[in-house]
């Protein structure tokens, strides 16, 4: 049954291939051509120039904050609110909350557009983005996603009245722009770690709207997404290990190959088990959510091993599987934590 919801995955991913799916960033459809290459010299000419004859659409807009992070990253901010809230919830609050998350995580996908803009201008599949493409200037952009990040704190501190939410949102955006996006993305093979930090607010933003504490709750939602993303993301980073070559990112495949980077994946899968257990183990959720991801951990751990056998071809099919898997994950996972969670008696 598993096998046959990877397949399906398999075949929807290859048809939105293009889409930004993974909690960080993609760079896809890379190589090393002449004819390509001056195709990006020229993607760079444009973003220089930030001119365009074509018209500037809200769809261009809407696209820059990267909507299928902002999905992907909200249900996990609700499903933290909700273990907290232990179904006693006020709606309104918990609007604000998605409201300004959303707000905060808009903010700083935007910016990593504007920072990456000259190496979305090299990619195939960036250069006709709003940005690189010169249908919108760099500081238009720069003032886009200032602004949704003010708001968003804004909203969290006054709509959602969470100066704790509004502090964790407030370090998880400077740690994406600024510590992972400016900085060790370019520069380091820790880029997935330090990215993992910031990935992993969004759950506690929505638990700490509601606690007002980080408590063992939010330090434990915290660890459930933060020790998800490095193998979500190598596994991206095997299948198209080449094209980060290409683009000169200092990703872990890239610097170190497959073999470390499968090590480093199991650990991190490994780990994932316990934390999840313990989520039953304190009280904050049930047994069926414990069913639940007891067993779908032991699948991807038995996934990762079975990794160290595979090789070339075998290797790409391998990573996508690992790809598609960690997504049905953590929606599912999210899904449990959220209709298991412990009432308030």
């Amino acid at each position: 049954m598993i096998n046959e919801i990877i397949n399906k995955l398999a075949r929807k991913f290859d048809i939105e291939e293009g889409n930004d799916v993974e909690n960080q960033a993609s760079y896809e459809s890379i190589s090393n051509d002449s004819t390509q290459g001056s195709a990006r010299n020229e993607a760079i000419d444009a973003v220089n120039k930030s001119t365009s004859v074509e018209p500037v659409t809200l769809k261009d807009f809407y696209r820059l904050v990267k909507p299928g992070i902002i999905y992907s990253n909200l249900m996990t901010a609700f499903a933290g609110y909700w273990m907290a809230a232990r179904w006693d919830v006020s709606w309104a609050h918990l609007f604000f909350t998605m409201l300004g998350t959303a707000l905060v995580m808009a903010g700083g996908t935007v910016l990593n557009n504007y920072l990456d803009r000259e190496m979305d201008a090299k990619m195939e599949r960036t250069q006709n983005r709003a940005l690189p493409s010169g249908r919108l200037g760099p500081n238009v952009v720069l003032w886009y996603g200032i602004i949704l990040g003010t708001i968003g704190l804004a909203v969290l501190y006054f709509g959602a009245a969470s100066p704790l939410a509004t502090l964790i949102g407030l370090i998880g955006l400077f740690l994406y722009v600024w510590l992972y996006t400016a900085w060790f993305k370019r520069t380091s093979v820790w880029s997935t770690f330090v990215g993992a930090f910031s990935g992993a607010t969004p759950p506690v933003i929505g638990y700490c709207a509601v606690s007002g504490t980080v408590d063992l709750g939010a330090i434990l939602v915290f660890l459930f997404l933060f020790l998800w993303q490095p193998p979500h993301f190598w596994a991206l980073g095997i299948r198209r290990m080449e094209e980060y070559r290409a683009a000169g990112f200092p990703l872990l495949p890239v610097v170190k190959g497959s073999y470390v980077t499968k090590i480093s994946m199991v650990r991190y899968v490994v780990l994932l088990v316990p934390v999840t257990v313990m989520l039953t183990a304190y009280g904050y959720v049930g047994y069926l959510f414990l069913f639940g991801s007891t067993i779908l951990g032991l699948v991807w751990v038995f996934m990762s091993v079975k990794g160290f056998k595979a090789t070339g071809e075998a290797e790409v099919v391998w990573a996508k599987r690992m790809f598609l898997f960690s997504i049905m994950y953590l929606t599912l996972l999210s899904i449990l934590m959220v209709i298991d969670t412990v009432k308030i008696s």
